[in-house]
């Protein structure tokens, strides 16, 4: 699983004009799964995603179409990490080994 944090490379203003195509983006990946969880940062300086399991490269290729990135307005670090322990009702994003 992976942690997707997004930062901002510019400013607001400049962000603000592809903000549409991007949730449009988000919806869809959301509807495929490819994305689980979705949403903006407090303090305005980009937004968290939840990913599932998925190659590394897999996930590379679908973050390059995010249209903030696309538009040059964002980057994005990855985080892989194993889900051990979830409240009940997630249990399926866990790993055991």
């Amino acid at each position: 699983m992976f942690i997707v944090t997004v930062t901002y490379t510019a400013p607001l203003e400049d962000v603000e004009p592809l903000r549409p195509a991007h949730g449009d983006w988000l919806k869809q990946q959301i509807a495929r799964r490819t994305l689980l969880v979705a949403g903006r940062q407090k303090a305005l300086t980009g937004g968290v995603y939840l990913a599932p399991q998925m190659p590394v490269e897999d996930l590379g290729r679908l973050l390059a179409t995010d249209p903030y990135v696309v538009g040059g307005v964002a980057d994005h670090t990855v985080t892989e990490f194993t889900p051990h322990l979830v409240v009940p009702g997630l249990e399926a994003l866990t790993v055991y080994e």
